[in-house]
């Protein structure tokens, strides 16, 4: 499965990462059910940007699978709750855009979160590595916030040394955010089959003021 050793990329919103795990609490296991709809137990999966676990843990329980991030706190404490658990998972330190892979390794890839905290050019890298990775027909799972999301805005972020990118904004901790529209997934996914892509809206009530919280939602195969 593995292709060679990657390290922790020195960019400054993926170096963040290490800091903001180093705090945050953990908020508790994800849902699979989307995953399990679709693969079978036992599958070859790749939790791309994986943090300190969060999916990894429950993927864990019913198929094979790596979890790789940038941030070497979140993986570490990724470790120590799949040790306690008494379930495995192999951990990898690797930027998305630059997987230590072999070509087909994986059945499937979940990236839930992840895709929107990459410049552009990362976001197209990190699709087209995840094409080189996976099998023919295998899936991506993803999740991303809408452009119509309460906390778009910001100060407006780009590449170091280049123009911000549309609605993409650094926030104070280092960490970039972008907020996506479906006609920018499409586009992003070219070579994809669209099994499922949802818009999904909840409201949020702050102070009396109603708030929007947009994601969307999405399963695709490569074809």
């Amino acid at each position: 499965m593995k292709e060679g050793k990657a390290g922790a990329s020195p960019k400054p919103h993926f170096l963040a990462w290490d800091k903001e795990y180093a705090h945050l609490r953990w908020g508790g296991p994800g849902s699979i059910a989307r995953v399990k709809e679709y693969m079978p137990e036992g599958a070859c999966l790749l939790d791309a940007g994986s943090g300190n676990g969060r999916y990894l843990k429950e993927l864990a329980k019913y198929y094979r699978v790596v979890g790789a991030d940038v941030s070497f706190t979140a993986l570490q404490s990724s470790r120590n709750r799949l040790a306690k658990s008494g379930f495995l998972a192999e951990h990898a330190v690797a930027s998305l855009h630059t997987l230590p892979f072999r070509p087909g390794s994986f059945e499937g890839v979940l990236c839930y979160g992840v895709l929107q905290h990459l410049f552009q050019s990362e976001r197209m890298a990190a699709v087209l590595e995840f094409k080189r990775v996976l099998r023919k027909g295998g899936l991506v799972f993803f999740e991303v916030f809408g452009s119509e999301d309460m906390r778009f805005g910001g100060k407006a972020a780009g590449p170091e040394g280049e123009p911000p990118e549309e609605n993409t904004f650094l926030r104070q901790s280092g960490i970039i955010y972008h907020y996506f529209t479906e006609k920018e997934i499409l586009s992003l996914f070219e070579g994809f089959e669209v099994l499922d892509l949802q818009e999904v809206k909840r409201e949020k009530k702050f102070r009396g003021e109603v708030y929007i919280r947009q994601q969307f939602r999405g399963v695709f195969r490569l074809l």
